[in-house]
């Protein structure tokens, strides 16, 4: 099998492709021959250095894929070599074959395509796990998203709103502030020169958002808490603008608001597959009807690994980047 390695900690420089030796499944997980890898923010802080994975882990970068079934492990019951899915991993995604525990492989839903499917995973667990299974949002609640054109914003903001909750969402250019209204986006403000706290109360009469899902961590800490409603609850999911903030506890006291900080890759496996298995119940019809959609915005091949990390880190793309196999 061939994996991608971040040889030593810096830029994309670093990616190489190596060749090691064909994995076998162990009991009670299954061999997947991969069609398709996506990218995520975390597999540019690993490649990095600053996010290594769980241990035990694989050293190949890659948290999510879709393929075919290549191998069963002892255990194994619901799945036949040759059946299609796609997998929430720890890592491992970016190369040809990757074992994974059975519980976090899913369905492709019908009229996705094997490589689309890629994309998919991550997105669909981390919004789902996040703002209804945590944060339980509500229909009629307002959810702020940060970040509405990237690939968990973007199916974000279609999940929220197809479950009918209005939605509110920052974006940094015009143009992806308009690909986040078409996807259903009541509200898309311009972070470089709107202050969202202030657009969120006009549009809610004072009254906040419900829920915010935040990729900024410190950097947003102060207003995400001024922006909050009554019993209000900020989920925080990536610290692209810092790991240490300010807190005003007693802002946070006269809303009864919560802050919720949670990671996907390092949970246990148990885990995991209650959120694959919830998933494929909650969220799967959406995708299967055409309501909710992972919007891909470029497929590369693996051996251009380092142009994909490149594209990711100018934040050019709109939606998911993936990486073809085969």
């Amino acid at each position: 099998m061939r994996g991608v390695f971040a040889d030593g900690a810096g830029g994309p420089e670093v990616l190489v492709v190596r060749e090691l030796p064909d994995p076998e499944p162990g009991p009670g997980e299954v061999l997947l021959e991969v069609a398709a890898a996506g990218l995520n923010r975390a597999d540019l802080l690993q490649r990095q250095g600053f996010y290594p994975p769980p241990p035990g882990a694989s050293d190949v970068l890659g948290m999510e894929c879709s393929g075919a079934v290549a191998a069963l492990g002892d255990g194994v019951e619901g799945w036949a070599v040759g059946d299609e899915g796609c997998a929430l991993l720890s890592a491992g995604a970016y190369a040809t074959h990757v074992t994974l525990p059975v519980g976090q492989l899913m369905p492709v839903p019908a009229g996705v395509d094997l490589v689309s499917a890629a994309a998919l995973p991550e997105v669909a667990c981390t919004v789902w796990s996040n703002v209804f299974m945590i944060a339980a949002l509500q229909p009629d609640d307002v959810l702020l998203v940060h970040g509405g054109a990237g690939g968990i914003g973007s199916f974000a903001i279609q999940l929220a709103a197809q479950l009918g909750a209005r939605v509110f969402t920052t974006a940094g250019t015009a143009a992806k502030r308009e690909f986040c209204v078409g996807l259903g986006a009541e509200v898309a403000i311009d972070y470089h020169d709107e202050d969202f706290v202030e657009v969120v109360k006009e549009h809610t009469s004072g009254a906040g958002a419900d829920v915010i899902l935040d990729n900024m961590g410190a950097s947003y800490l102060g207003r995400n808490v001024a922006a909050l409603a009554t019993e209000g609850r900020l989920v925080v999911i990536g610290m692209q603008g810092g790991t240490r903030g300010e807190l005003d506890l007693n802002a946070l006291l006269r809303k009864r608001g919560a802050i919720i900080a949670t990671t996907l890759r390092a949970r246990p496996s148990e885990e995991k597959a209650a959120i694959c298995s919830s998933v494929v119940e909650h969220v799967w019809p959406l995708v299967a009807d055409g309501k909710v959609r992972a919007v891909v915005d470029t497929a590369l091949p693996l051996d251009d690994v380092r142009r994909a990390h490149e594209l990711m880190e100018s934040g050019a793309h709109t939606g998911k980047i993936l990486l073809t196999v085969g």
